[in-house]
């Protein structure tokens, strides 16, 4: 079985210049836990997850404001801030023509939940733990992928 089987597709992007307020609007609407950055051309940039805005935008901008007596408001910092200014960058990627077997150890290797799926360097949908575990006979690379998951990140 092949990636672009179980791929979820018709994914919600967002540019570099996107503001954190909308990207939360995003996730919200769409109700993922991420949202890839890509340009004009839809090529992966990097990726915004619910993780990156809560460590690298509020413990930011809450050590700021300890630190700072200003009083810019969170709103206006919620526009301000963007996408470029708080994804990740160091992307795992897999082809749609991957073998599932492979993307999930890849996975349980990089210990992510969101695999990008790219065709000729576009992206074209994400590969998650859920869609994989929605398969029966995928359950044991599911829960694979999500004991690696769990355990503690090496440095």
């Amino acid at each position: 079985m092949r990636v672009k089987e179980l791929m979820s597709t018709g994914i919600c992007c967002v540019r570099p210049d996107t503001s954190v307020a909308e990207i939360t609007r995003q996730m919200r609407k769409t109700d993922v836990g991420a949202i890839p950055v890509c340009n004009d051309k839809e090529e992966l940039l990097g990726i915004v997850t619910d993780r990156d805005i809560v460590i690298r935008f509020l413990a930011a901008e809450s050590a700021k404001r300890t630190a700072d007596t200003s009083n810019m408001s969170d709103a206006a910092t919620m526009f301000s801030v963007c996408a470029a200014d708080i994804m990740s960058t160091n992307i795992i990627s897999a082809p749609e023509d991957m073998n599932i077997h492979d993307a999930a150890l890849l996975m349980s290797h990089h210990q992510i939940r969101r695999l990008p799926i790219t065709a000729g360097g576009r992206l074209v949908g994400i590969l998650t733990t859920a869609d994989i575990a929605r398969r029966p006979i995928m359950a044991d690379e599911a829960g694979d992928i999500l004991q690696a998951v769990s355990r503690p990140a090496t440095s």
